[in-house]
Formats: C-alpha cells, structure tokens, sequence
C-alpha cells in the first residue's frame, strides 16, 4: 500500500513519564508529608518537570489519563 496519511498530530495526547522515586531523595519538607512510604511515583512531562507525585504506580497512570497524558514507564 502506497497511499500516503496525514496524521493528525494535534489529536495525540502528550506524553508524561511514570518513574520510581525514593522517599528518601525527596527534600525534607516533603519527606514529612509522605509519611512511612519508603516509595513514591512521579509524573514527569517531556521536558523532566515533575508534574505529580503519588503513592502508587497505578495511581500515577490513572492520574495520567484522567488529564488527557499518554503515561509510559521510565526507569
């Protein structure tokens, strides 16, 4: 097949990244806030600013997708 396709580039939704994140690299104002967790995941644009930080891996993603991201993992 040769027919070529525009793709409609305005109709993706922007990519943010989910990666694992120690309490203990947090600053220590936030360390207070999140209590005994021992790990946090972070939601990061494509640009590395962190736009959220929750207590779970799912939670990341459905935070994500509720706000129109595309979350994929990052390590």
């Amino acid at each position: 097949m040769d027919t070529q396709y525009e793709f409609d580039h305005e109709a993706e939704r922007p990519i943010v990244y989910v990666r694992q994140v120690n309490a203990d690299d947090l600053p220590e104002d936030m360390r207070e806030q999140v209590g005994e967790l021992e790990t946090l995941y972070a939601v990061h644009n494509e640009e590395g600013e962190r736009l959220a930080l929750v207590a779970d891996r799912k939670m990341a993603f459905v935070l994500a997708r509720q706000n129109d991201l595309d979350p994929v993992t990052v390590h």
